[in-house]
């Protein structure tokens, strides 16, 4: 950075050979580290010691400078005038004004022209004294030093003339920037190299050549490019010393230089050129509900020209200006920081309310809520992927960086973005890098008989997109985005100054109370779920309800809920997936579910004659040849070939054809497409012990399974599946007929804990205890009430079809 054409690299090098003092190192330290206030002032001074040095003259018209740079004016805020004092008989007046005396140079203002009459110079603030402090100890010791140093001089000071122009140009043009034309202190609007404009060629890269013609800043407005740079005739090499880094082109070569360099301080807005607010300019905030009292407050002014300057504050010192020009173009200061405007309302403020431009900031200060800050670039297109970049990198939101020590001691941060397609992104993105857990979002209202998203503005001041800098406008200095202002998405007010506008102060104050806490994901209340509860209890949610499993007997105690887990488990040849392939036929008749079936100790033909037996209700085998024990005609080739064609409809084969176990996860994601292909209601898997169980080392089996099973529910509730998984008991020692537990399953005791239902299928192998085709379903756990309750009820199977009935209506179909 330059402060009145001296290089502070150049100062820095230049102070170890004075004698030391420690004031002076002080001085040194502070100003490697960028935080000297008042630093340009005593660089200024410094540069005019060097006159017999370096061939550097002092200014002539210093003097005027001293006359011109300071002075209080009575409009300026309460808080600043706190801070301003009587200037001292020898203080040099460049220091003064606002921002405690930073003497950097205005982007676009008037006020170096010649015989310019500024304000007097009857008060200062005191960062002007403390220059002066300053300058009158290190200026003697820096003078000496270059004395000590004196060289020949090697070249003339730079001028903006004619070869100054022509390097200007050239420099830009290693960048790929063309002027249009050289006018040093105004703008060219251009297309932006990086970003080519965007599909509309937007020119929306914004060139200024400072006054003196020796360098260019330059910016571009797209939201989803933000290129910034600038340039400089003035060198870092340190090939000419004596001339304070000023020699020209030709002896030290062109330089360009990056404005995201951790080393440079940043520049201070100069205030001296501004003024109170004119009849005009107030009247057009007063048709936007804005009063005088706040305007003073927020230190609101203009220049000259009549364009609307928003000052913004840290700690009372101007950081930086955004400005609001007639026509509607919105610029701030090349090289000043970027902050929240409004950043000292919020300090030490547990809650912090985030508006989209300065406009909406002063709404809501008249509905009494002054604990607001606005973000100073408005909104982009689109929320960025990723995580957040460095610092350095992160240029559109280098503000949050900026004022992140005020912005983490807030418990509640208000999200308060225009409603809007690109103030919904802003407050997203805002959200993802300051936590969504203590982010909370106002929504605007949205009037029946209003015009959605429109600004109603009686100064003529309709929306604007401005070529120079690609900022969109409703006639305010709001929002500095790329495209024109739309319509809000969902026909609500579009932001805070149009809801005091068209609604009032109440209606404002309340749409700030009625914040909702932004959506965190995987957190949810109750009311999020309003619309699924009471169509519940309006018997409506046929989807959710529990179905009836075919069997009257077994409906007293288990009914299949969409995205259950039900565990099925019995001793060897219980009838376990028999029992299930009936069960899942009954609800595809029933019901019209359709399933996919993951049976690893089936092979596919015998599964489809299983499935078509209980289908069509007849042998598919000869029953004599088949030694099924009964008499009877097997089913004809037209009961097969109906019969295949609604397996193929209603069942999807799960089938691993490598020799190697399946894993659970392989298992699931064909699960996944098959919810998506075919629409299942049910996935069967049977048996556990068929799929693989490769674990880590560290893992127990029982870590194991409660992962897996976790895994499979989390499958089932997201897909609103019921899952069966069939799971074999571990050997039972000294077994006597007795039907097993759910506490007897091979592998961990999660496998009852983590169902939502357990059943055990077990086959009457005894004459004495009963019929030999009985078969008893213990339901042994139901954790949700609606689906059912624990008890136990029998089954009569038909072991020639595979179906099976209620023991009281035994009377086969």
């Amino acid at each position: 950075m330059f402060a009145n054409g001296l290089h502070l690299e150049g100062l820095v090098e230049s102070l170890p050979s004075v004698t030391t003092t420690p004031r002076l190192s002080r001085f040194r330290s502070s100003l490697h580290r960028g935080r000297f206030p008042g630093t340009g002032s005593a660089l200024q001074q410094a540069d005019s010691t060097r006159s017999g040095a370096g061939g550097l003259q002092q200014p002539k018209d210093q003097n005027r400078r001293q006359d011109t740079r300071s002075g209080r004016d009575s409009s300026l805020p309460p808080h600043l005038l706190q801070k301003t004092k009587a200037p001292s008989p020898n203080q040099n007046a460049s220091s003064a004004g606002l921002g405690r005396g930073s003497p950097a140079v205005l982007e676009q203002s008037a006020s170096s022209e010649a015989g310019r009459q500024r304000p007097s110079t009857s008060e200062q603030p005191e960062g002007a004294g403390r220059a002066e402090t300053f300058r009158q100890q290190a200026a003697p010791h820096l003078s000496q030093s270059a004395e000590q140093r004196q060289q020949p001089s090697q070249g003339p000071e730079i001028q903006a003339s004619t070869g100054s122009k022509n390097t200007i140009r050239e420099l830009l043009a290693r960048n790929g920037i063309y002027l249009k034309h050289y006018a040093p202190a105004q703008y060219n609007a251009l297309i932006c190299p990086t970003c080519k404009g965007g599909s509309s060629s937007e020119e929306s890269l914004s060139v200024k050549i400072e006054e003196k013609g020796e360098s260019a800043v330059w910016k571009c407005h797209r939201g989803t490019c933000g290129w910034e740079g600038g340039c400089s005739l003035l060198s870092d090499s340190p090939a000419a010393p004596a001339h304070g880094r000023r020699a020209g082109a030709s002896e030290t070569g062109l330089v360009s230089m990056s404005r995201k360099r951790k080393s440079e301080v940043a520049k201070r807005p100069n205030t001296a050129h501004l003024r109170p607010l004119s009849q005009r300019t107030q009247d057009f905030f007063a048709a936007r509900g804005i009063s005088p009292s706040t305007l003073q407050r927020n230190g609101v002014r203009e220049t000259p020209q009549g364009d609307i300057a928003f000052l913004y504050f840290r700690d009372g010192e101007v950081i930086n200006i955004k400005y609001r020009s007639l026509d509607k173009r919105f610029w701030q200061v090349p090289g000043a920081e970027k902050i929240l405007y409004g950043l000292d309302d919020v300090r030490d403020s547990g809650e912090v309310i985030v508006v989209e431009g300065e406009m909406d900031k002063l709404a809501l200060e008249e509905a009494g809520i002054t604990n607001v800050v606005s973000v100073p670039d408005g909104a982009p297109r689109q929320v960025k992927e990723g995580g957040l970049p460095p610092p350095e990198e992160d240029t559109k939101y280098l503000y949050l960086w900026n004022c992140r020590a005020i912005l983490d001691q807030a418990v509640r941060i208000v999200l308060a973005t225009d409603s809007d397609a690109p103030g919904q992104a802003l407050a997203d993105e805002l959200s993802r890098r300051l936590g969504r857990d203590r982010c909370w979002k106002v929504r605007w209202p949205a009037p029946a008989a209003a015009k959605a998203g429109a600004l109603e503005d009686t100064t003529a001041t309709s929306a604007d997109v401005h070529p120079l800098n690609g900022i969109s406008s409703p006639g305010d200095a709001q929002q500095q985005q790329q495209q024109p202002p739309t319509a809000a998405d969902d026909g609500r007010r579009k932001d805070a100054n149009e809801v005091l506008m068209k609604d009032g102060h109440e209606a404002l104050w309340q749409c700030l109370q009625s914040a909702e806490a932004y959506p965190i994901r995987g957190l949810f209340r109750f009311s999020d779920f309003l619309d699924e509860i009471w169509t519940l209890y309006d018997n409506e949610d046929t989807a959710g309800h529990a179905v009836s499993t075919g069997w009257l007997e077994v409906d007293r105690y288990y009914r299949v809920v969409p995205g259950e887990l039900s565990i099925v488990t019995g001793v060897p040849n219980s009838g376990k997936s028999e029992w299930i392939d009936a069960l899942i036929c009954n609800l595809a008749q029933q019901h019209g579910w359709s399933f996919a079936l993951c049976s690893m100790e089936k092979k596919v033909k015998d599964h489809a004659r299983q499935l078509l037996e209980k289908f069509v209700g007849r042998p598919f085998l000869d029953p004599q040849q088949a030694r099924y024990g009964e008499e009877g005609s097997r089913m004809g080739a037209g009961d097969v070939e109906k019969g295949l064609a609604w397996l193929d409809d209603r069942f999807h084969v799960i089938r691993y054809e490598d020799d190697e176990l399946p894993s659970v996860d392989w298992v699931l994601d064909l699960a996944r497409a098959a919810v998506l292909r075919y629409g299942i209601r049910g996935l069967v898997i049977d048996p556990y012990n068929e799929l693989d169980h490769q674990r880590p080392l560290h893992m127990t089996e029982t870590e194991y399974v409660s992962q897996m099973l976790t895994k499979i529910k989390r499958f089932a509730q997201h897909n609103d599946v019921h899952v069966w998984f069939v799971a074999h008991p571990r050997q039972l020692q000294g077994w006597r007929g007795d039907p097993p537990n759910l506490y007897d399953i091979s592998g961990s005791a999660h496998f009852i804990n983590k169902a939502d239902n357990g059943i055990v299928i077990h086959r009457n192998r005894d004459p004495d205890k009963g019929a030999l085709k009985h078969v008893k379903v213990l339901v042994r756990k139901v954790r949700n009430k609606a689906a059912g309750t624990i008890g136990d009820c029998t089954l009569e199977y038909d072991r020639a079809t595979g179906r099976y009935y209620d023991v009281a209506d035994s009377v086969k179909a």
